[in-house]
C-alpha cells in the first residue's frame, strides 16, 4: 500500500521532469517553397541556423519596382533586396548568399513568425501593434514614406473632398486600409472601399476603371504607376494622409540575430556619413581616423560583439555600397521612379537618417 502510494505521488513529478527535459526551446521547422531549404522557426538559435545553412532566407514582395521586383531575367532588385544582400555580405562576405521568397501582405507576418523566412524586408510599416502583439522586432527605418491617393488626370478629382461617394481601391491586410478609413471618417467623407488581398489585382482593378482612385504608400503609387497601361494618364494627389516608416523586421526571440540585422542597416547610413563608398572603401582602409578604423574593423573588435567579423561593415560597403548608392541605384534620378530623397536624406542634410556611434 505504501509503495503504491509513493509511486502515485512521484509519477506526476517524473512526467513533469520529462516534459521539461524534452523542451529545447525550439519548434518544428516549417517547410518553405518546394525544393528549397526550410528556415528554422524564430528561436534563440536562429543565428546558428542561418550560419550553418550558409544563406539568409529573405521575405520580399517581388512586385514593387524600386523596392523589390523580379525582372524578366529572374533577378531581384530594389532597396529592400539590397538590404537582404547587405545582410548576406556581412555574414558570408557574399551578397548572393540570399534566397528570396515572395510574400503578399496577408502572409508576410506568418512567414516570419513560423520561421519560413529569417528576415522580412518588404516595404512594411513599423507600428506599435506590429512591434508588440504581432511579435516583430524592427530594424532601423530604411525609407520614410507617407500614404497618398492616385486618380486619373481627367477625373477632375483634385483633393480628398472630391472623392466623396467615390470608389477607392485599397489592399486589405495593410495599414493603408485603416489609414484611409480613419482619414475619411475624420473629414466626414463617405466613400466606397473596394478591397483586395493581392496588390496586382488591386492595381489591375484601378487600371480597368472600376475604381475612381487607388491608395497606397506614395512610393508604391509612383513605383506601380510606372507599369500601368498608361502611366501618364494618372496623377497622385498632394495630400499625404499618414506617416509610413518602412523597415525590415525579424521575429522576436533571437536578440543576437536582431542586433546583427539592425547594425547592418546602420552600416549603410554610417558609411554615407563617413563618405565611404563601394568605390573608395579600399582607400579608407589606410585611414588614421579612429571613427573610420572602428567602422571598417581595422581597429577594435566591434564585429565580435555581434557574432560577425570585425570587418563586417567593410564587407557590406564593398559588395552593396552605402545608403546613398543603394538609394540612387533603385530610386534615384537615373531610374524611372526618380524619387527625391527628401526625408530620406542624412540628418546632416535635413533628413531623418541617423546612425548611432560605432564604438
Amino acid at each position: 500500500m505504501r509503495k503504491s502510494a509513493l509511486i502515485l505521488a512521484i509519477a506526476p513529478l517524473v512526467f513533469a521532469i520529462a516534459a521539461c527535459g524534452g523542451d529545447s526551446g525550439q519548434t518544428a521547422s516549417t517547410p518553405g517553397t518546394p525544393g528549397s531549404n526550410p528556415a528554422a522557426p524564430a528561436t534563440r538559435n536562429r543565428w546558428d541556423n542561418i550560419k550553418s545553412r550558409g544563406q539568409v532566407i529573405c521575405g520580399v514582395s517581388g512586385e514593387v519596382p524600386g523596392f523589390s521586383f523580379v525582372g524578366t531575367d529572374g533577378k531581384y532588385s530594389g532597396i529592400d533586396v539590397d538590404v537582404c544582400r547587405a545582410i548576406a555580405a556581412a555574414l558570408f562576405d557574399n551578397p548572393d548568399a540570399v534566397e528570396f521568397r515572395n510574400l503578399n501582405s496577408k502572409e508576410r507576418f506568418t512567414a516570419l513568425q513560423t520561421g519560413e523566412v529569417d528576415v522580412l524586408s518588404r516595404n512594411t510599416t513599423w507600428t506599435l501593434s506590429r512591434d508588440t502583439s504581432v511579435g516583430l522586432e524592427f530594424a532601423p527605418v530604411v525609407f520614410y514614406d507617407g500614404q497618398a491617393i492616385m486618380v486619373r488626370k481627367n477625373s477632375n478629382i483634385k483633393s480628398l473632398a472630391d472623392l466623396k461617394d467615390k470608389a477607392i481601391c485599397v489592399q486589405t491586410g495593410t495599414t493603408t486600409e485603416q489609414n484611409l478609413a480613419d482619414q475619411m471618417r475624420k473629414r466626414g467623407i463617405t466613400y466606397k472601399p473596394v478591397v483586395f488581398e493581392d496588390v496586382n489585382v488591386t492595381f489591375a482593378t484601378y487600371a480597368e476603371g472600376r475604381c475612381d482612385g487607388i491608395t497606397a504608400d506614395r512610393s508604391a503609387l509612383v513605383s506601380r504607376g510606372t507599369i500601368l497601361p498608361k502611366p501618364e494618364d494618372n496623377v497622385i494627389l498632394n495630400e499625404v494622409i499618414s506617416s509610413e516608416p518602412l523597415a525590415p523586421a525579424v521575429a522576436k526571440g533571437d536578440i543576437k540575430w536582431g542586433d546583427a540585422v539592425k547594425w547592418v542597416v546602420y552600416s549603410l547610413v554610417k558609411a554615407e556619413e563617413l563618405g565611404i563608398t563601394s568605390q573608395n572603401v579600399g582607400q579608407f582602409a589606410a585611414s588614421t581616423d579612429p571613427d573610420v578604423k572602428r567602422f571598417l574593423g581595422t581597429e577594435g573588435n566591434l564585429g565580435e560583439g555581434l557574432g560577425l567579423t570585425n570587418d563586417f561593415a567593410a564587407r557590406i560597403i564593398k559588395h552593396v555600397g552605402n545608403y546613398a548608392e543603394v538609394y540612387d541605384r533603385n530610386l534615384g534620378p537615373k531610374t524611372k521612379l526618380n524619387l527625391a530623397r527628401g526625408q530620406n536624406q542624412l540628418w546632416s542634410k535635413g533628413g531623418l537618417l541617423y546612425s548611432p556611434p560605432f564604438r
